[in-house]
């Protein structure tokens, strides 16, 4: 806004002309006047004053019509317009009003009256201006930064590409795992659908659903954040292929789509971590009254794997009967339990101590299953006889 501000005074009366002009220019302000409203409109659009005092009751046109013509003109909608009235006519008041009038006057009016409006109504146009210029400084630097991003345009390019590899792929894979299969030079084979050995955990939290029934939904995605928050990390750590997230479950990929040779060892050591720190949580859960356990299912075994879904949403995803033995160990789990299937067992018996549990009948198993309960791992191995299996009555086997 110029200073000092300019005020358009519109009024068909002289004497009420030159007793604004007066009252205004003793203030300090730049007036320039109108004698009706074809006048004022040629004045405004010449002049673009910082603030209209605009009569009601006028020959040719009125205030009102001018009012309407101002509000339409893109370049003079914003500035404020105070119309003065002769009487206090409430339809002349709330007409100027609906057309877009911001504050009114009327005659005759007080010295005091007039100068309060008029400042408060300046500050606002000066606020639009402040507004408006740091809004075109926003647009110069934008383009300015929008020329410097086109020369930019081809070496992005090509690390946007990688980029695109990489955040489709992390959201399955270990960051570290992610970047070597974006940097292959055929990324899209090594996720495309093929058959491999892998071990397969799943895990969720015991008392889940009562909690969610007894809870408000905000408690609940709470927990959720801190525990998919705290095992995530984890999974990362082992390099695990996050195949999905099921509310409290989980299920951990090993051994695809980057080959390990020691897949199952990772997957029970995870397992051991997550327990530990999931019971960390657990006792931080109980303080607040939820009771929330956590149980774990590992199995290993051939899987087919790739990606399904579609253009805009895909997923990593294993199938095969290794996958159901994992789930159906961990719905068996008590809290605190990691069960794992005898074939993932085999391959680090000589590094665990586990308890038998016994011959489980799972569903979707036509005969029994052996499982195991890993309580700890042995960074040295254990002998010939290694596993130092302990059976489920808490005695020592004859493998002891």
């Amino acid at each position: 806004m110029r200073n000092p501000p300019r005020i358009l005074v519109v009024d068909d009366n002289p004497t009420n002309l030159e007793v604004l002009q007066v009252r205004l220019n003793s203030q300090g302000y730049e007036v320039v006047t109108a004698v009706d409203g074809e006048d004022a409109l040629v004045r405004a659009r010449e002049l673009e004053p910082d603030l209209v005092l605009l009569d009601v009751m006028m020959p040719k046109l009125d205030g009102i019509s001018v009012l309407k013509e101002l509000k339409r003109d893109t370049t003079l909608r914003f500035i404020p317009v105070i119309l003065v009235t002769a009487k206090a006519d409430t339809r002349d008041v709330v007409n100027g009003l609906e057309a877009g009038g911001d504050d009114y006057l009327t005659k005759p009016f007080e010295q005091a009256a007039l100068v309060a409006r008029v400042r408060s109504l300046l500050r606002i146009k000066e606020l639009h201006d402040t507004v408006q210029l740091q809004a075109e400084q926003l647009k110069e630097q934008t383009e300015q930064l929008s020329s410097w991003n086109r020369l930019l345009e081809q070496r992005v390019a090509d690390q946007l590409t990688e980029i695109e590899r990489i955040g489709r792929l992390q959201r399955f894979l270990a960051p570290q795992v992610a970047h070597v299969i974006a940097s292959s030079d055929a990324p899209e084979s090594l996720l495309a659908s093929h058959r491999r050995e892998v071990t397969i955990l799943f895990c969720d939290l015991r008392n889940f659903t009562a909690f969610t029934e007894a809870s408000e939904p905000e408690e609940v995605m709470a927990v959720l954040r801190e525990y998919h928050e705290n095992v995530g990390e984890l999974i990362f750590k082992y390099e695990g292929t996050l195949e999905r997230f099921l509310g409290d479950g989980i299920m951990i990929v090993f051994n695809d789509p980057i080959p390990c040779a020691d897949h199952t060892e990772r997957a029970v050591r995870l397992a051991l971590e997550m327990r530990d720190k999931v019971e960390e949580l657990s006792k931080h859960w109980g303080r607040q009254g939820y009771a929330l356990g956590f149980g774990i299912g590992i199995a290993a075994g051939y899987a087919t794997l790739g990606q399904i879904g579609f253009e805009h949403r895909r997923e990593y995803s294993a199938i095969g009967s290794v996958t159901n033995l994992a789930s159906r160990l961990c719905d068996e789990a008590r809290p605190g339990q990691i069960l794992i299937a005898q074939r993932a067992l085999s391959s680090i018996e000589r590094s665990v101590k586990v308890s038998h549990v016994g011959d489980l009948n799972l569903k979707g198993f036509n005969r029994p299953i052996a499982a195991y309960d890993i309580l700890s791992w042995c960074d040295e191995p254990q002998g010939a006889d290694p596993s130092g299996i302990i059976t489920s009555e808490g005695g020592a086997s004859s493998q002891d």
